[in-house]
């Protein structure tokens, strides 16, 4: 009988597996499980080289998955200025102002995850609110949506923004009273900006990608549903895993700006290993109801006369995913607004009509605002929902932003999964927290129409085995049992025997990847 070169026993274990639910051990050999049972069973695959880990009855999960994050951008955000939890525009300065003291070498001042619906002042900031900060450097902040961003008046001047700027499918706002710039940009006129700033080079790239990477083993995920911007973090991505530098899998996002040279490569979807391969062509197909960017089919309640704004005409939408569709490569469009889901639905629809593909599995990322037809269509179109739980908690203004009745059906987890469309669940991040723990929380303990929370079951499957459904690996991750990759989560604490909003008191114990203990806490 093969030794297993791990195990854990004395454990909680839930398996996901619907043939054996529950165990107490799990033995490993190098990077697959090899026998899950009782401490008996288990202690006949240990040897004299077998590492063992008493569990001392924690909870061991599969591995946790986050389907839907800017890791690259979580790593740049580690070292920049965080306002998530900023409740005022003077406190915004304050923070500002010290973090520009304490960093005299930066040449632009970035950060963000800043929320107005948060400030006391209730508006937004301006850029003259961040010169009376820093005037002298630009400054660039970032709404936590990602949709939305603030510079300074050096900063706009830099970036040869002018108050007729034009982009296409974007805005530059401008200030009631003088009709001059007043900071505020949107959707792709962001892209003014970001233009000026200095490119990272490789070097800083790979540290932004080995920072996030770090931090996700620590809360638990074994892989991440990668979503890259550019050909340059490609490349830092499969250099560190060619130094086997990368701690977690990655399945990749891939914009739709590289969509011809994937096309003319004859790159597919699943081209790599189990440890990085392609994934996914991302499209936008409209921009955040924070921004008020989403599309709606009517008018924001709290801003009359807007709708959003869809950042594709229709033609052009089916044409780029008919394109990625018919080369076999899987979609993934974020579409949050109404308008926005209505319009993806056509394009899938057009595409699978014109080429039929049985197990295309195609996305739509968030699908926020939905109703009962919506649902019915991604259904029908067998289209996986990548949803963002945490979403639920930072948009606490939701009703205000769409009215009472239409935030019935924004976040409708409950409904999407009864009707039978698989829920994949990611965080966003750095928009939401990576930690897939309060994401799992949010979706069990929301407070708003407590028919669309989703069991600690539920929710957890959306994590796991349903993500791994949602990148084809379900017949290798997803579950603890025999012959598949050995991905664990253990938790310090058993979610499914505590309280709804006691779960995000979790903390993680250990995280294994490939049969690597490649977390550990030090109480564990």
């Amino acid at each position: 009988m093969m030794k297993g070169t791990l195990a854990f026993l004395n454990a909680n274990i839930v398996t996901l597996n619907p043939n054996q639910p529950e165990a107490e051990a799990v033995a490993i050999l190098d990077k697959k499980i090899i026998a899950v049972g009782s401490n008996q069973k288990i202690q006949k695959r240990i040897g004299k080289e077998t590492k063992v880990v008493d569990s001392d009855h924690r909870l061991i999960i599969p591995g946790l998955v986050d389907c839907h994050a800017h890791m690259t951008g979580f790593g740049k955000s580690l070292q920049t200025l965080n306002l998530r939890d900023v409740k005022s525009i003077r406190e915004m300065q304050q923070r500002l102002r010290s973090h520009a003291e304490q960093n005299p070498e930066k040449r632009w001042i970035l950060g963000g995850r800043w929320d107005q619906e948060k400030f006391s002042e209730k508006r937004y900031p301006t850029r003259w609110d961040l010169d009376a900060a820093v005037a002298d450097r630009p400054v660039f902040l970032m709404r936590v949506c990602g949709h939305v961003g603030v510079a300074n008046s050096k900063a706009l001047q830099m970036a040869g923004v002018k108050k007729d700027a034009i982009k296409k499918r974007g805005s530059v706002d401008l200030d009631a009273h003088t009709g001059e710039l007043n900071g505020l940009l949107r959707e792709d006129a962001l892209q003014f900006v970001w233009d000026a700033i200095p490119e990272p080079s490789l070097n800083e790239l790979e540290e932004a990608c080995l920072s996030a990477s770090r931090e996700a083993v620590k809360i638990g995920l074994t892989g991440v549903h990668w979503i890259v911007g550019s050909a340059r973090e490609l490349l830092t991505i499969q250099k560190l895993k060619f130094k086997e530098k990368l701690p977690v899998r990655v399945y990749l996002g891939i914009p739709v700006e590289l969509l011809d040279e994937m096309v003319n490569l004859g790159l597919l979807t699943g081209f790599g290993n189990n440890m990085v391969k392609i994934g996914f062509v991302k499209i936008l197909a409209d921009g955040s109801l924070g921004a008020h960017t989403a599309a709606l089919e009517k008018a924001y309640h709290d801003k009359l006369g807007t709708k959003g704004m869809m950042l594709f005409t229709q033609r052009r939408l089916n044409s780029m995913v008919s394109k990625a569709h018919k080369a076999g490569l899987q979609l993934a469009v974020h579409a949050i607004g109404d308008r926005a889901v209505k319009a993806v639905l056509k394009a899938y629809d057009k595409a699978l009509k014109d080429n039929p593909r049985e197990d295309h599995r195609h996305r739509i990322e968030h699908c926020s605002v939905l109703g009962r037809g919506l649902i019915r269509d991604m259904k029908s179109l067998k289209l996986i929902a990548s949803i963002q739980p945490h979403f639920v908690v930072s948009d606490f203004w939701i009703g205000k932003r769409v009215g009472k009745r239409r935030a019935r059906w924004v976040y409708a987890f409950k409904t999407m999964l009864k009707e039978g469309i698989v829920l994949a669940a990611g965080s966003d991040c750095p928009v939401e927290p990576l930690n897939p723990i309060l994401g799992i929380w949010a979706a069990v303990a929301r407070k708003d129409f407590f028919q669309e929370r989703l069991t600690v079951e539920e929710a957890l499957r959306a994590y796991t085995i349903n993500a791994a459904y949602a990148s084809f690996d379900e017949d290798i991750r997803g579950t603890i049992e025999v012959g598949k990759l050995a991905d664990l989560t253990v938790l310090s604490r058993d979610i499914f025997h505590i309280s709804a909003d006691k779960i995000r008191t979790a903390e993680i114990e250990m995280t294994v990847v490939g049969g690597k203990i490649v977390y550990r806490a030090q109480s564990a």
